[in-house]
């Protein structure tokens, strides 16, 4: 665990400017394949990790409920554990909305749990 180290994301660099869907048959750059390629290691190997959301063209729903809502669901981890380590930013106001749907991700499957 890399201790006082935060681990940034940024979804249009690091991904995608475009992420869309949930399973690979959705499309190349899915919430499956982001979430088990960038988000499970970096929540594994950081104390923090800053999931940015600026300069993404937009968001499916299905893209964040699979990302985030997945951690809980399909990787096991804690709603607790993931409201201490993960965390979310944009600096364009209409993203707002997106990091809201992401947040209520891991909330109701932290609620289904």
């Amino acid at each position: 665990m890399n201790h006082d180290m935060t681990k940034r994301i940024v979804i249009a660099e690091d991904f995608s400017r475009y992420p869309a869907g949930r399973f690979s048959n959705d499309g190349p750059f899915n919430g499956t394949k982001f979430r088990q390629e960038h988000l499970v290691p970096a929540l594994q190997n950081f104390d923090k990790v800053e999931v940015i959301f600026d300069g993404v063209a937009g968001f499916g729903s299905s893209f964040l409920e699979e990302a985030f809502g997945g951690l809980i669901r399909n990787e096991g981890m804690d709603k607790s554990f993931l409201d201490t380590t993960l965390f979310f930013s944009a600096s364009e106001p209409d993203l707002e909305d997106d990091i809201q749907l992401a947040e209520h991700c891991i909330k109701a499957a932290g609620e289904r749990r």
